[in-house]
């Protein structure tokens, strides 16, 4: 499973700002997901050769009667059940208030490892000030100042040290068996398509969201297939507050798209692609997840002659720019289509362990290249020479050339569709690479 680090505290304490140091260290890092639920984000941090995830969990709920106790109360709930980690962030310029106080007794109950981080301490008289924070009671304790980023570096290798050892769990690599989690919002209908598929009630479904509490692994046999569904555990039913219900949907399908080989994103044929699924789908892609788009309960649409053609136009514009994702109607319910949806995510499956042979590669792209060459940047002409595929679990290509940094975003786009053109790729993230030859 994934490591999470969950940052809370109340507002203004400055949270936003260690967010973007944790995941700023380096330059490679792939961009966080700005409002996972609004004003909240995810991203990821590498330090030291380990990579874990981190999520502000910024924001309140507006037109709340009680805003602040209400709406911190449910995200440190929600960050206590799913974060591995716990940074529990105050302000050394305001002291000690009520609701740091509220917050320390809910996090002393949780079993979880929670870091006090103290915020704004970036002179000695500030130093001696941030020494009254000792007395909440915490193990662990560290003065910074996210502004300029002091003290980040330890609280990094801190995170890391907390992290399990890395096993090599070879055995499980040579049994390579594929793995389809079943992600989606709420009451999506996730659970009914496990069991239609299984025959049999491995899991309780009701209409109540959030019925299924934790990710329930079922290994399916039949048919001379083999493979794992993953079925995400939904929102809990006590969790009320709308936003807080997203925060924690994503929370749980961050682990769930992480376990993946391939994600079978299911969305409501009554409602559409909304932007809690495009938060999923974006998820998934940044993940280099295979990807399948399951358009569930399409029993309840009233048909015409080309409403599947539009419904499916329609979600792919949505998608764009990765729009190259198969799409299968179903209804979990009845039971239609339900085996097409694993046939795609076993094709999926298959695309993205594929390997193109260099020469191969080499004849059909440079041919494309030819053909429509890089436009020249202030009259300096880029020339791609040779193109091979990196060694990497997922699809990843490199090409060589002249002057890298010239090649723009439009001819990527190209080169991106030429490959998906030429070799199959449907459903499946591809990177490009431009080094110097």
């Amino acid at each position: 499973m994934s490591f999470t680090v969950a940052i809370v505290g109340r507002p203004n304490v400055g949270k936003s700002t260690l967010f973007n140091r944790l995941i700023g260290k380096r330059d490679a890092i792939t961009d966080d997901l700005s409002g996972v639920t609004r004003d909240r984000k995810y991203g990821e941090s590498y330090w030291n050769g380990r990579e874990f995830n981190v999520i502000d969990t910024g924001g309140f709920v507006p037109n709340s009667e009680d805003v602040f106790e209400a709406a911190i109360r449910e995200q440190v709930q929600i960050a206590m059940s799913e974060a591995s980690l716990i940074l529990f962030m105050t302000d050394v310029t305001t002291g000690i208030t009520d609701l740091d106080d509220a917050m320390t007794g809910l996090l002393r109950r949780s079993d979880k490892k929670v870091f006090l981080v103290v915020n704004k301490v970036d002179n000695g008289q500030r130093h001696l000030d941030a020494v009254e924070f000792y007395s909440l009671g915490f193990e662990e304790v560290f003065f910074v100042s996210s502004i300029n980023g002091s003290g980040t570096g330890e609280i990094l290798d801190a995170i890391v040290n907390n992290m399990p050892a890395v096993e090599e769990d070879l055995e499980q690599e040579a049994d390579k068996i594929p793995k389809f989690t079943i992600v989606g919002q709420p009451n999506v209908g996730k659970s009914s398509l496990l069991n239609a598929l299984v025959g049999e009630q491995r899991n309780i479904v009701t209409n109540i969201a959030g019925t299924t509490r934790d990710s329930i692994n079922t290994r399916y046999k039949l048919f001379g297939k083999d493979f794992w569904l993953i079925d995400t555990a939904g929102i809990r039913k006590k969790a009320v507050v709308h936003e807080n219900l997203e925060f924690y949907s994503v929370m749980r399908a961050i682990g769930a798209i992480e376990e993946a080989d391939v994600c079978l994103i299911m969305i409501d044929a009554q409602t559409g692609v909304e932007s809690q699924d495009m938060n999923i789908f974006r998820l998934a892609e940044q993940k280099r997840k295979g990807i399948v788009v399951l358009v569930n309960k399409w029993d309840l649409v009233e048909k015409e002659t080309n409403t599947a053609r539009d419904f499916t136009a329609e979600i792919k514009q949505k998608l764009a720019p990765f729009s190259d994702v198969p799409i299968v109607f179903i209804s979990a319910l009845d039971k239609t289509r339900i085996f097409k949806a694993i046939e795609t995510a076993l094709e999926v499956y298959e695309y993205r362990q594929q390997r193109i042979p260099t020469s191969q590669l080499n004849e059909v792209m440079l041919e494309a290249i030819e053909k429509y060459p890089p436009p020249a940047h202030k009259a300096v002409y880029v020339k791609i020479k040779y193109v091979t595929q990196l060694p990497t679990p997922t699809p990843q290509f490199a090409f060589f050339c002249n002057h890298p940094r010239y090649v723009k975003e439009p001819y990527r786009n190209y080169l991106e569709n030429q490959l998906r053109k030429n070799f199959k790729f449907t459903g499946v993230p591809i990177s490009l690479y431009f080094r110097e030859k």
